[in-house]
């Protein structure tokens, strides 16, 4: 083993935004995910499942939870079956297509995901919001849009 200690700046300025975001990221999604587990017992997977659900004005179809949720397809299932059996959304099958099912978040959903996002917002103001302003916010949005797909 070697004694060489390199420093940040010495890596080329792309590795170091690399790094930086993917140190971030895993410090954000760490602490939120140690919240919503300990406080509401909602792993983070359930939680964007919610996220996505409540924000819309119908119920969605599996398959666009799997396109937009930042988990794997064959997950969306095992997902939404542990959310119905908490009696947090409903499962239907799809009025206009006989292959898909529709899902629905239900109020005790809605109460729980509303609690869940205040504490997780709560715990990520000092490393996130509160460290940005909102002109600072709206700017890492975009850039990170820009960086997405």
């Amino acid at each position: 083993m070697t004694d060489i200690k390199l420093k940040q700046a010495e890596l080329p300025v792309e590795d170091q935004a690399y790094y930086r975001l993917v140190g971030v990221s895993s410090a954000l999604t760490s602490r939120a995910s140690a919240r919503l587990e300990e406080d509401f017992r909602l792993p983070a997977s359930w939680f964007e499942v919610l996220l996505w659900l409540y924000h819309q004005d119908g119920p969605l179809s599996a398959t666009d939870l799997g396109s937009c949720a930042l988990i794997s397809r064959s997950q969306v299932s095992r997902v939404i079956d542990a959310l119905q059996a908490r009696e947090l959304v409903t499962r239907a099958p799809s009025a206009t297509d006989a292959r898909s099912v529709e899902v629905t978040i239900t109020s005790k959903g809605r109460d729980l995901f509303e609690h869940a996002d205040a504490a997780r917002r709560e715990t990520l103001a000092p490393v996130l919001a509160d460290r940005l302003d909102p002109s600072e916010l709206e700017e890492l949005a975009r850039i990170l849009l820009k960086l997405k797909d």
